[in-house]
C-alpha cells in the first residue's frame, strides 16, 4: 500500500487527501488548525496538528517512509518555500507542492520541487489518481460518471494485441488511441501490438476505471 502526507488542509489539500484515502491509500495529514485536523481524522489514516515550518516536528513524521508529500499550503509563499526547505532537508520523496502564482511556480522550478500543482487546473482528484498509481499519466474526467486515463502499458501487456488483450470485455473500457512515442494511433486495429512504452488512452465509466487502475504494475 502507498503511503502520502498532505501538508496543508485547505479546499485542495482536503481533496487529494480524502480521495486518495477513498482509493485505499493510507493517508497522514497535517495541519496547523486544530478544527481541521479533527474534521478529517476519521477519513485519513493519520491526523497531525502541527506547524510545517518546524523542522524538528516533520522530522518526527519519518518522511523518507512516504512515497510522495503534497504541500498545499494556502496563500503564503514565503511558509510554502520553508516548508519546501525542510522537506527537502529530511529527505522526502516526490514533493509536490501547490503554485500560489507564476512567481511561487518558477521559484518552485528552481528548487526542483519534483511537481508544482497549478489548483486551477490540477484538482485535488485529479492528482489523486495519478498518484494511486505507478502507471498513470493523466486523468480527466469528462462527466461525474466518466473518464479518460492515459496509462503506460502494463508488462503483462507488451507482446499482446488488442484483440488478446481484450479490455472491453474484461474491464468495460474502451481504447481510444495508443501513443507510441512522438506517434499517436487513432485508427486502432484488433491486431495491433502493444510494446513496452507505449501509453494507452482508456475510455470507461469512474468504477471499472478504478478495478483496471489497481491492476498496475507496483
Amino acid at each position: 500500500m502507498k503511503n502520502f502526507l498532505v501538508i496543508g488542509c485547505g479546499r485542495f489539500g482536503r481533496s487529494v487527501a480524502i480521495s486518495l484515502a477513498n482509493m485505499g491509500k493510507c493517508v497522514t495529514i497535517m495541519d496547523s488548525d486544530e478544527a481541521t485536523v479533527q474534521q478529517l481524522s476519521d477519513k485519513v489514516a493519520h491526523a497531525v496538528q502541527g506547524n510545517a515550518t518546524d523542522i524538528n516536528t516533520l522530522e518526527m513524521l519519518k518522511l523518507k517512509n512516504y512515497d510522495g508529500v503534497v504541500l498545499g499550503i494556502g496563500t503564503d509563499i514565503k511558509t510554502s518555500i520553508l516548508v519546501v526547505v525542510n522537506l527537502q532537508e529530511l529527505g522526502a520523496k516526490n514533493v509536490i507542492v501547490k503554485a500560489i502564482n507564476k512567481t511561487h511556480a518558477k521559484m518552485l522550478e528552481l528548487m526542483n520541487v519534483q511537481r508544482v500543482i497549478y489548483p486551477e487546473i490540477d484538482k485535488g482528484v485529479r492528482l489523486a489518481r495519478s498518484l494511486s498509481t505507478c502507471n498513470l499519466l493523466d486523468y480527466l474526467e469528462i462527466s461525474p460518471d466518466y473518464s479518460i486515463v492515459e496509462i503506460i502499458a502494463l508488462s503483462s501487456w507488451i507482446g499482446k494485441c488488442l484483440m488478446e488483450l481484450d479490455l472491453r470485455t474484461e474491464y468495460n473500457v474502451n481504447v481510444m488511441a495508443i501513443k507510441r512515442g512522438e506517434r499517436v494511433m487513432l485508427s486502432l486495429d484488433p491486431e495491433d501490438v502493444i510494446r513496452k512504452n507505449d501509453i494507452l488512452v482508456i475510455l470507461g465509466h469512474n468504477k471499472n476505471l478504478e478495478c483496471f487502475e489497481a491492476k498496475g504494475d507496483r
